[in-house]
């Protein structure tokens, strides 16, 4: 009887942590701004020539950005979904491919490494985002 009530109390235990971690992590993701927003997207290519896109949004996050600028037709970006969102692999026809030459296309949010994947890096009015070849 006692290791069937300790065995309950060990899965409620659990259960408990689990939500609080849960409850937690959600917390701590960043906030999207809503509405209107005026942002610029950069692309920095393999030969550090940057191309630049002034958009009016309302994308809370990059990756919504993206489609959006995507959609006017200069701009074009490919990548795959994994257990961390969106890998972007490809923009505007160059692909950065880390298993044959270290390259990677790097997020940058107003002059800074980016903190978050394109899928869950908020969009500020008035931000510069950046797509940087990088090596």
């Amino acid at each position: 009887m006692k290791n069937t009530a300790k065995k309950w109390i060990a899965l409620a235990l659990v259960l408990v942590l689990a939500l609080g971690m849960f409850f937690i992590w959600r917390n701590n993701q960043p906030a999207a701004q809503e509405g209107s927003k005026e942002v610029t997207l950069e692309v920095v290519d393999s030969k550090g020539e940057t191309k630049t896109y002034s958009v009016k949004t309302d994308a809370e996050y990059l990756s919504q950005l993206m489609d959006e600028v995507q959609k006017s037709g200069d701009f074009s970006y490919e990548g795959s979904v994994g257990d961390y969102g969106l890998f972007i692999e490809t923009v505007n026809g160059e692909t950065a491919d880390y298993s044959v030459d270290q390259s990677y296309w790097a997020i940058y949010v107003n002059g800074d490494m980016g903190q978050y994947g394109a899928d869950t890096q908020p969009v500020e009015d008035g931000g510069v985002y950046r797509l940087a070849y990088e090596k």
